[in-house]
């Protein structure tokens, strides 16, 4: 089973080629755990070590607080409630670094102009994604002013040489956000635009690129993308390896790209992955529920994966940066 290993982006930092070197390899030997936190206390890091004494090699942290344009005045409480508990995490991702914990960034972006509560969502905003992409729109200049921003906060991971996976504009396969409002394609010019602006205006050289979408019409091109992935809520308690979900992704390019599970509900069975041959480098279980009760994975079940011998954990991760 062979992917490609090389980094889209020429001007890539040492670590992300060790970074990649390293996924490369582990794709059918082995599948790293991971865990979604969005919060200071993360609350799902010390529940996973509390039942099965280890922690997740890859642990996700994200960047919805650190949208600029959160409209303060017209919210509601449970948007309020999440952007404050979500406020200042980046601490806790310089902490997991110093650790040498892998890392990766999901951004649940607020509308760069007008919305209200989560503007994430499609339904609180009008902002036009299509106009967006056009120079000298208002839409576009609040885009580049956004991206801008989000540069200036990423730049000390890059400083630093801390690797990124960094995982913009997921499941653009639908319509509920509005990076997918317009379609598939529009999504995958966004992530170009992205893609350009930080390599080649800001210099973030540090990042690894994740597309995150299992269509093939929305897929932005293999000259800016280093990892496939896509999104699954399986039903409550089904652990399966996924293949079918994994062999579906494969096909959206014929590079060879590294392949993992962006974000899970219920667990995948690390022992079908092995016996499936599935390619899967990782996964990330998502947070709250997904993790802190036994509603989709029963607590004995998380024990079991991260205590297999195909899974890889923290304390058996090497050192890449």
């Amino acid at each position: 089973m062979k992917f490609c290993k090389t980094p889209a982006n020429p001007n890539a930092l040492p670590c992300v080629h060790r970074v990649m070197e390293y996924l490369a390899g582990l794709a059918g030997n082995g599948i790293l755990t991971g865990q979604h936190t969005q919060t200071m206390a993360q609350e799902e890091l010390h529940h996973i070590e509390k039942i099965t004494g280890r922690q997740p090699a890859l642990l996700g942290f994200e960047l919805l607080a650190y949208s600029p344009n959160i409209n303060y005045l017209e919210t509601d409480e449970a948007c309020m409630t999440e952007v404050q508990n979500n406020y200042g995490t980046l601490k806790r991702a310089w902490e997991w670094a110093e650790q040498k914990g892998l890392i990766t960034f999901t951004w649940h972006w607020f509308s760069p102009l007008g919305g209200h509560g989560k503007s994430f969502f499609t339904e609180n905003t009008d902002f036009d994604a299509d106009r967006a992409l056009t120079e000298g729109t208002p839409e576009n200049r609040a885009l580049i002013s956004d991206l801008d921003t989000m540069a200036g906060i990423l730049r000390p991971f890059c400083d630093r040489q801390v690797p990124i996976l960094w995982r913009p504009f997921h499941e653009s396969e639908g319509k509920w956000f509005w990076w997918g409002s317009k379609g598939p394609e529009t999504a995958a010019r966004l992530y170009r635009m992205m893609y350009e602006r930080f390599t080649g205006v800001h210099g973030l050289n540090n990042l690894i690129w994740v597309w995150n979408s299992p269509l093939p019409e929305g897929y932005p091109g293999d000259d800016v993308v280093d990892i496939i992935s896509r999104d699954m809520y399986p039903p409550a308690h089904c652990h399966t390896s996924q293949h079918d979900k994994w062999e579906e992704l494969r096909k959206i390019t014929p590079a060879g790209k590294i392949t993992l599970i962006g974000e899970i509900g219920s667990l995948p069975d690390i022992s079908a992955v092995q016996r499936d041959k599935t390619g899967w480098v990782s996964f990330m279980a998502w947070s709250g529920i997904f993790c802190l009760r036994e509603d989709f994975t029963d607590f004995p079940t998380l024990k079991a994966v991260y205590s297999h011998p195909y899974a890889v954990t923290k304390d058996r991760l090497p050192v890449l940066y």
